[in-house]
């Protein structure tokens, strides 16, 4: 008897093992919540099109609407497309006409060490760069991992921002600085930050 039940245990304990596994490998290929958008266009054509969960928009009222999970940007322009990585914080703004105004997101789930964020941002550049986006003053220039830039993002009352601009339709700030991680308190991490919306800074 007592060599059954040790066999049903490991039998028992098995199976869960694979179950996990299982649902492990469910979770990583289910596919990521997006929100998937073009600025200008009316609130719920995104909704409908979007991945993730969102709210309707308050009819009249300049508002703004965060989704319901993680979630990555995937700008829609036919010209000016670009993806983002999953964000945590995103925030989506509409006009009282219900049209989509501007975004507002940290392209991150959590603060990332140095070397992780200028991975994140120089894709993002590189994106840009690849469909036609410029750098839209000489004195915000392009992020760069040059041991000159390290440093200034090091400094905690630094950090660096850029401004990148689609012909005369979509403008983008991009900015990086120290954000201290009470989860990670001996580590330098970073909050990236991401404006997009019509042009408001002049070249």
């Amino acid at each position: 008897m007592r060599g059954l039940r040790r066999v049903g245990w490991r039998r028992g304990g098995l199976a869960l093992a694979i179950g996990v596994v299982i649902v492990w490998a469910v979770i990583g290929v289910l596919p990521e919540k997006e929100i998937a958008l073009v600025i200008g266009e009316p609130w719920e054509d995104m909704r409908q099109r979007s991945s993730a969960k969102i709210g309707p928009a308050i009819a009249g009222d300049v508002s703004f609407s965060i989704p319901g999970a993680d979630a990555r940007l995937r700008f829609i322009d036919p010209q000016y497309a670009f993806e983002t990585p999953p964000a945590r914080f995103f925030a989506v703004i509409h006009r009282p006409d219900e049209t989509i105004n501007s975004v507002r997101m940290s392209p991150q789930i959590e603060p990332l060490l140095l070397d992780d964020t200028l991975k994140v941002v120089l894709d993002l550049q590189e994106q840009w760069r690849q469909v036609g986006w410029t750098v839209t003053r000489p004195d915000f220039p392009a992020f760069a991992d040059t041991p000159q830039w390290r440093a200034q993002l090091q400094n905690v009352r630094r950090g660096g921002k850029t401004y990148w601009q689609a012909g005369e339709q979509y403008q983008i700030r991009l900015g990086v600085r120290r954000f201290k991680d009470d989860r990670h308190p001996t580590q330098e991490r970073y909050l990236i930050t991401l404006g997009l919306g019509r042009p408001w800074v002049k070249p």
